[in-house]
């Protein structure tokens, strides 16, 4: 995923410390990876670098250490609102794991509804356990918990799919394979 524009976004509501852009955005995107503190910095010098954010030396009232707060400029605006704006480029996955996987089981004599099934288990345990995080009920999780959930539906559906022609596609990779 882009981090840059989750913290353009994080930005646009309001000038931020590193720690509460890093603190939102684990909130927000990065329930399962954490954004860490090396990669954030980084990526924040890239966008200071590129005048997408300005930095901000601040002292604390108390007299403790002068920490950076980091501001959205208009051509970082510019470029969050063309990031937002633009759709996502739909990409063929023709080598997907779940595909390969299936040809090579079959490549090698293997049985390939033992993959299948085996995958099968696992998708329907994780659909399970994303169904009660987005019952807990916080809202923050319900988006991302439904994104995952319908595309593991639509990986149960191939299964589904592949599995009710796995003799037909056996047959013409093991005589592809035999013609070579």
């Amino acid at each position: 995923m882009v981090v840059s524009y989750p913290l353009l976004g994080i930005l646009n509501r309001q000038p931020s410390y590193g720690y509460e852009l890093k603190r939102t955005y684990d909130r927000l995107f990065g329930k399962d990876k954490p954004l860490a503190v090396g990669y954030l910095y980084a990526t924040l010098a890239r966008l200071s670098r590129d005048n997408k954010i300005v930095e901000q030396e601040t002292s604390e009232p108390s007299g403790g250490p002068e920490r950076k707060q980091y501001i959205l400029t208009s051509l970082g605006k510019e470029d969050l609102a063309a990031w937002l704006a633009m759709p996502e480029e739909l990409r063929p996955n023709t080598q997907a794991i779940l595909y390969t996987k299936v040809i090579t089981s079959i490549l090698v004599d293997e049985d390939p509804n033992y993959y299948l099934d085996s995958q099968r288990l696992a998708h329907l345990k994780r659909m399970h356990e994303l169904t009660e995080l987005r019952d807990r009920g916080d809202p923050s999780l319900v988006p991302q918990a439904d994104y995952d959930l319908f595309h593991l539906e639509a990986d149960l559906r191939w299964i589904e799919v592949t599995a009710a022609r796995l003799e037909t596609l056996t047959k013409e990779i093991r005589s592809e394979r035999e013609r070579y």
